[in-house]
């Protein structure tokens, strides 16, 4: 099964992917495709949107998992400021950012690109909108982030 069955699956550059909930299948190819670590924004409470064991489903494919649980209801800079945090760390490293359907994770892709690469607000907002156009709630947020 090629990793862009994953659900909503978006390559976005050479080292970066975003997706919605890959099941453990998938990441067992997300590893034989190269990459190494998988960062979560959804929450591990809703069996519908997450994996039993996602933390160990990563692990035995090889790959480092961060788990920042956002609250698709109410996102926080703090959120955004661990999100910034683990990109940094991953570096040069193929990361795959993924929530249950591939909305947080545009947004936080790019505020990061904006506040930590340097990116021009409306390219990485234009970027943003070719995977998820945000509500009011996320755009109240974006608004909150670039004023911070």
């Amino acid at each position: 099964m090629p990793i862009t069955d994953i659900t909503r699956f978006v390559a976005l550059e050479r080292n970066l992917a975003s997706s919605g909930q890959p099941n453990e299948a998938q990441f067992l190819e997300l590893a034989a495709a190269g990459f190494q670590v998988v960062i979560n924004l959804a929450l591990h409470d809703d069996p519908r949107y997450s994996l039993k064991d996602e933390p160990a489903a990563v692990a035995a494919a090889g790959m480092r998992y961060v788990h920042i649980p956002v609250q698709f209801s109410a996102p926080t800079l703090a959120d955004l400021q661990r999100f910034c945090a683990a990109m940094n760390e991953a570096g040069e490293a193929k990361v795959l950012v993924h929530c249950a359907h591939n909305k947080r994770v545009p947004v936080f892709i790019a505020l990061y690109r904006i506040r930590e690469q340097g990116w021009a607000k409306d390219a990485a907002l234009l970027a943003m909108r070719a995977v998820w156009v945000p509500d009011a709630q996320w755009s109240a947020f974006i608004a909150q982030a670039l004023a911070a």
